[in-house]
């Protein structure tokens, strides 16, 4: 499977960005997916996941209330939308699908190119 993040850019603490994860290749309901950041220096860590069915999401700490993982899996789409952004959530953020419903970055065995959310303060 082929995956396409797109959304982010630049904006004002406080604000919001939708990102988007198209998927191709192969229908992205047979995998759960995932939503990663990275920051400059510091190792990919997970923001959200979300099950194959969409029923069920896992947040990190660092997000709960403010971010929300969602699928279309007919459209083959993931979004995640972040409010309240904080200067810290400043990363490269990726999609990635895995084949089992998981929160260890190694069990996502395909990634997107990631797009860059810059939050000012």
């Amino acid at each position: 499977v082929q995956l396409q993040a797109s959304g982010g850019g630049l904006v004002q603490a406080g604000g919001s960005l939708r990102l988007s994860c198209a998927a191709s290749g192969r229908t992205a309901s047979t995998y759960a997916m995932g939503w990663f950041q990275q920051a400059p220096g510091k190792e990919r860590r997970l923001v959200a996941i979300i099950t194959r069915s969409g029923r069920t999401a896992y947040y990190a700490d660092s997000v709960k209330g403010r971010f929300t993982i969602s699928r279309d899996n007919a459209e083959n789409t993931v979004y995640l939308q972040m409010n309240s952004l904080k200067p810290e959530d400043t990363a490269v953020y990726y999609c990635a699908a895995g084949g089992v419903e998981s929160r260890r970055r190694s069990d996502y065995d395909y990634w997107g190119q990631g797009t860059q959310v810059t939050v000012s303060s």
